[in-house]
């Protein structure tokens, strides 16, 4: 290990839409490399990269899986993520610790939405990408269709690498335009292969196919251009370094094709890996912050030790293992700890594991450009930046993650598992950054939100499995709100004598309404001592209270201005409890006469979608009361904007998934608060009291 260097490193991310066969290709890597002596199928649920119990049970990827791969003398690392929405955040996390992005697109599906959302993130991230159109055995597979869409939706740059011998039923092979040759499979998923020359009806393609390649590549080097021009044939080592600087700067995005269930093309994209995908050199710098300076992190194996946890996963066998992404120096796991920059706090190292799968082999040195696993770190969580004990004070920036669109109040089945949730769900956030949990104060749900109802459903799945618990879910109550649309004033008396000491408080209070979103203003208005100084704050005390819970529903009242302007007392009688009392008198008759109505969030929504569902997104907005804000075109893909009460979004995800065939996408985020339509608010009204009643 010690002998290793970080240009012999090839990091990448293995992203898609779900379905394009990224797990498939995993184990066809695996097998090709000699790692395994059989190719696993996730319908039989025996696949490396999906071990965990659901995704062997659903037949689909749900975590980000690491394969730690030798090959050429290089180390390849290999994160196959999902391609499913509801895991967005684990291919988020894959893409920001790779260096390459490896982008799968479906020879029959073409370009979906999560291809987009994989682009958008690489993009995002500044990471190069690498597109591999799959599935070319498939009937109706097209690969000169496929290239035309990643090239008018994402770059033209997208330079085809390999060229398929035929397609579908008749797909049998590949040619290699930058080595020149082709490369013919027996289809019987063996990877058995003969090298030949390129097929004579294939030999202008290739030609034309290598020449856009090597005048993209050699735009890297000027001296080399020159060269190029004057008619000078360029190396392959030289090609091999300015095509990885074209990558690196996505002046070129190869395009790579094959199948991998019939293990046709594997040889050749891991061989592409190894001889033109960057390291970690050639990717350079990371960016880090120290204090409020950004400041690069160079790949160096003599720097000091820095790296990113980026992953948390419970091993029933092992325990917790922290995933990272080694940045810059060396670290040995003799003798030596670590320290967690964000925590401030030691951690122990027991060994540094190459993680294949849920396989890992104990290595006792790691350095820049690594990914692997430790096991049992205590503090350290996903985003925190691991150095050397008073080394380098720089943080990595946060990893981010979509924001959650599905929630459910969830409710323990017993009060044994009320007694376990806390610890439950604090562990499953640790884990699972995709997720957010919050006691929300003025409905009291315990709200759990997450990428979809899918997401959800598992996570639940796994609380049970892993700490006993179950829990029962239902919709989350809206967090209505109240206020007035006139000014009124209302007088509260409280008035208390049954022997010795009596209660003696009197107020007028005027309540107007404010615009929306400016909350409480508390006016003292009292002039001539009406009401003594001392008790003044006791009535501001009381409306804050009270407005806690308003007269129309049991929801907090808001925008509005409270304005004491008289009231009397009483020498002996009169209190600060006394006059609170009268201020909820006064609240309740004075919000009754100030016309009070129901207010409701509205979020600001974000619909993906392919051309062919606009009319039934557009027309489902209208039925949730939504308004269209806007769209735009994104190649065949439909951006809509739109506005929509929360009441009406809590199913969304499911209700997109079903209308656009899994191929829509959305975000959502709190807006503002508008009033609630008068037919509906009966309705919540009246449930509201149905409630009191039953109490």
């Amino acid at each position: 290990m010690g002998a290793r260097q970080p240009e012999n490193t090839r990091s990448f991310a293995l992203v898609a839409h779900g379905g394009a066969g990224k797990t498939t290709l995993a184990e066809a890597m695996l097998f090709c490399n000699g790692q395994i002596g059989r190719m696993g199928r996730t319908d039989a649920g025996n696949t490396v990269s999906d071990f965990q119990t659901e995704e062997q049970k659903r037949q689909i990827s749900i975590g980000a899986s690491l394969l730690t791969m030798e090959r050429g003398g290089k180390t390849l690392f290999a994160l196959d993520a999902p391609g499913f929405a509801d895991f967005a955040g684990e291919m988020s996390a894959a893409i920001r610790v790779s260096d390459t992005s490896l982008l799968l697109v479906s020879a029959v599906g073409g370009v979906e939405v999560q291809t987009g959302r994989a682009w958008e993130y690489a993009l995002d991230n500044h990471k190069p990408v690498v597109f591999c159109i799959s599935k070319m055995d498939r009937e109706n597979a097209d690969f000169d269709k496929v290239l035309a869409d990643i090239r008018e939706q994402f770059s033209e740059n997208a330079l085809p690498v390999f060229l398929p011998i035929g397609s579908a039923e008749h797909f049998k092979g590949i040619v290699d335009v930058l080595r020149g040759k082709s490369y013919t499979y027996v289809t019987d998923g063996s990877g058995k292969f003969t090298e030949g020359d390129v097929p004579a009806d294939m030999a202008d393609a290739a030609a034309s196919a290598k020449e856009a390649l090597v005048e993209a590549a050699v735009e890297m080097d000027d001296a080399l251009m020159e060269r190029y021009l004057e008619g000078e044939a360029v190396s392959d080592a030289d090609l091999a370094r300015t095509l990885r600087a074209a990558i690196v700067a996505r002046r070129v995005m190869p395009v790579l094709v094959g199948s991998a269930a019939l293990n046709i093309g594997v040889h050749q994209l891991l061989d592409f890996v190894v001889d033109y995908f960057p390291s970690p050199t050639d990717v350079g710098a990371a960016k880090a912050l120290d204090g409020d300076k950004t400041v690069e992190v160079a790949p160096d194996a003599a720097a000091p030790f820095s790296a990113l946890c980026f992953k948390v996963m419970v091993d029933p066998y092992v325990g917790k293992l922290s995933f990272i992404r080694v940045y810059s120096g060396t670290l040995s796991s003799e003798g030596n700890n670590i320290f967690n920059v964000k925590k401030g706090e030691d951690e122990r190292i027991s060994s540094f594991k190459l993680m294949c799968g849920k396989e890992g082999k104990d290595v006792k040195e790691v350095i820049a450009g690594d990914i692997v696993a430790i096991p049992k770190l205590q503090s350290t969580k996903v985003g925190h930046t691991l150095a050397v004990k008073g080394g380098s004070s720089c943080q990595f920036e946060k990893i981010e993650y979509p924001s959650p669109v599905y929630s459910v109040a969830v409710i323990a089945k017993s009060r044994a598992d009320e007694d376990k949730l806390g610890n439950a769900i604090s562990k499953t956030l640790d884990e699972d950054r995709g997720l957010t949990f919050e006691k929300n104060p003025e409905t009291h749900d315990n709200v759990l939100s997450g990428m979809g109802d899918l997401h959800i459903d598992i996570v639940l799945a796994r609380m049970k499995e892993r700490y006993g618990i179950e829990l029962e879910t239902r919709m989350p109550q809206v967090p209505y709100r109240e206020t007035i649309r006139k000014t009124a004033e209302a007088q509260g008396k409280h008035k208390k004598q049954s022997g010795g000491h009596g209660q003696y408080g009197d107020v007028h209070i005027r309540y107007s309404p404010l615009e929306r979103g400016a909350g409480f203003e508390f006016v003292d208005s009292v002039v001539g001592g009406a009401v003594p100084r001392n008790f003044i704050p006791a009535v501001e005390k009381g409306l804050r209270e009270y407005m806690v819970k308003g007269p129309l529903a049991g929801f907090p009242v808001v925008d509005f201005r409270a304005e004491l302007y008289f009231g009397s007392y009483h020498d002996v009688d009169s209190s600060e409890m006394s006059f609170k009392l009268a201020t909820r008198l006064s609240f309740k008759k004075g919000i009754m006469d100030a016309s009070p109505v129901l207010l409701e969030p509205i979020m600001n929504v974000e619909v993906t979608v392919p051309d062919q569902y606009m009319g039934d997104v557009m027309g489902d907005f209208n039925s949730r009361r939504g308004r269209i804000m806007g769209m735009e075109a994104h190649g065949r893909l439909q951006l809509v904007k739109a506005q929509a009460p929360l009441a009406e979004m809590f199913r969304y995800a499911i209700v997109l998934r079903s209308m656009t065939s899994g191929q829509g996408s959305f975000s959502m985020e709190y807006s503002h608060y508008e009033e609630v339509p008068a037919e509906i608010s009966k309705k919540v009204i009246a449930a509201h009291k149905e409630e009191e009643e039953e109490e």
